[in-house]
């Protein structure tokens, strides 16, 4: 479908980037509903009306948006039955992600909260840190990982391009090690080097372990007490005994046991003053008896580079208390300091793209009965995420009167939202109109269903 040229746009606009722009988001379009198969038309159509509703208290409410051409049953009926082709997508969402700066993904794991839905399978136990349950900090539901490329520049966009639903109790570790392999494979060869980085909650070591043989690097946040260990001493001539497995102690905790760092790095940043990073090479930690080593002989040796960041102070008003942080990485080759730091920094933007996909595209409003359809769901909302970013370029302001004026690359996702309703005349859609249907004759007289089976949460088996 070819794009409009007639646009009406603000003064001073280069007319080749805004075409450009919504060729790149209409050729995303035409690929997403490649993505579909089985009830496409719904499922796109469904895609549309999340990107202009102004307010989803519950899904069938889709239904009422002019963009949603169909009746509201066909809402549930779309993602029960419908079908999405989530390897087509993710090798789409790759495709159309930023293909400017540093290969840097962010990685984390965010929870769908069904607490009360008996009849709703797979589900598990998970933290949360705003509900509680039994007075823990635990919901029951379906936890998803996420991976979204990050920018280094300051603002709240990521590009959401890979969803994985966990399945309760199997290795974190493992899981995400296997997610950002088959990643690796769709991203194809890339330099500089894929730097994946992830909060406290990973184990580094095991990702470290697990990723070996691919090439990427990781960037893991560690406690501020961890113990590390230098290569032992070379073995004088004549030594009996059995060869040392490890050398001085390293404990983060201790300035005292710190050796003279491999490489250090000094800047100045607007928001946290004076930035002195320092990072010590070929460190490795003692497994034995420990983690997936526990019943191990031999645990192995993993090195890798910690790196310390100080920073003067930390944004917003003075006076808040500034921590170390501690960082663990491990790939080929040396890191990159200036990288490394402003990396994790970045980091949480991906807490601000959940915030964003729950609260405004309303990633766990809909009450879906099976983890299927919550997968459905789940890139369908990608899709509409990706759309919101590449259209970026070509969106003007919408903002509210209270609000002030911001230029084109400062524009928040939900600022585009709200203008994503003037573009969907121009671009138009691929489904096709709903053809007329008679009333369903219902369910047949004198035949019952009997109640639905319960599936409990499962528990985490123990280790």
């Amino acid at each position: 479908m070819a794009v409009m040229d007639s646009l009406t746009l603000t003064d001073g606009v280069d007319q080749s980037l805004i075409t450009a722009g919504l060729q790149q988001l209409q050729d995303f379009r035409d690929g997403l509903y490649r993505c579909l198969g089985r009830r496409r038309d719904a499922l796109f159509e469904l895609v549309d009306a999340l990107l202009v509703a102004e307010a989803v208290p519950s899904l069938p409410h889709l239904s009422l948006v002019p963009t949603h051409r169909r009746g509201w049953g066909s809402v549930y009926a779309a993602l029960a039955a419908g079908e999405v082709d989530t390897e087509r997508l993710a090798e789409l969402l790759v495709a159309h992600r930023d293909g400017d700066g540093a290969p840097v993904f962010a990685v984390d794991a965010s929870t769908w909260a069904r607490c009360d839905a008996e009849c709703s399978p797979g589900r598990g136990f998970y933290y949360s840190p705003t509900r509680h349950s039994a007075g823990q900090p635990i919901v029951a539901g379906w936890c998803y990982s996420w991976i979204a490329q990050l920018n280094l520049d300051r603002d709240s966009w990521t590009a959401p391009i890979d969803v994985r639903r966990l399945v309760p109790g199997e290795d974190l570790g493992l899981a995400t090690a296997t997610q950002i392999r088959t990643l690796t494979g769709r991203l194809g060869p890339l330099e500089p080097m894929p730097l994946f980085v992830f909060d406290a909650g990973y184990d580094p070591i095991a990702l470290t372990v697990d990723l070996a043989d691919v090439p990427v690097a990781v960037l893991v946040r560690i406690r501020a007490d961890r113990v590390f260990y230098t290569d032992p001493a070379a073995r004088a001539p004549g030594q009996m005994g059995r060869p040392r497995r490890h050398g001085a102690r390293f404990c983060c905790a201790d300035p005292a046991s710190w050796p003279t760092p491999q490489q250090t790095l000094q800047v100045d940043d607007d928001q946290y003053g004076r930035v002195a990073v320092t990072a010590w090479a070929g460190l490795h930690p003692k497994l034995a008896g420990r983690g997936r080593w526990t019943d191990c002989p031999a645990p192995p040796i993993v090195a890798g580079t910690v790196i310390r960041v100080q920073v003067e102070h930390l944004p917003g008003p003075r006076g808040r208390a500034v921590k170390t942080l501690w960082l663990w990485w491990a790939g080929p080759g040396t890191p990159d300091l200036g990288l490394c730091w402003r990396a994790y920094i970045r980091r949480f933007d991906l807490e601000h793209t959940f915030r964003f996909c729950k609260q405004a595209l309303r990633w766990t409003t809909p009450r879906v009965r099976t983890p299927q359809q919550a997968d459905r769901w789940t890139w369908l909302v990608l899709a509409a995420y990706a759309q919101l970013r590449l259209a970026r370029p070509v969106t003007t302001d919408t903002r509210l009167p209270w609000e002030r004026r911001l230029p084109t690359s400062r524009l928040t996702p939900a600022r585009i939202r709200r203008g994503f309703s003037q573009l969907l005349p121009r671009l138009g859609t691929p489904a096709s109109p709903p053809k007329p249907c008679g009333r369903s004759p219902g369910r047949p007289k004198g035949t019952r269903r009997g109640p639905s089976p319960r599936h409990p949460a499962i528990h985490k088996t123990a280790a």
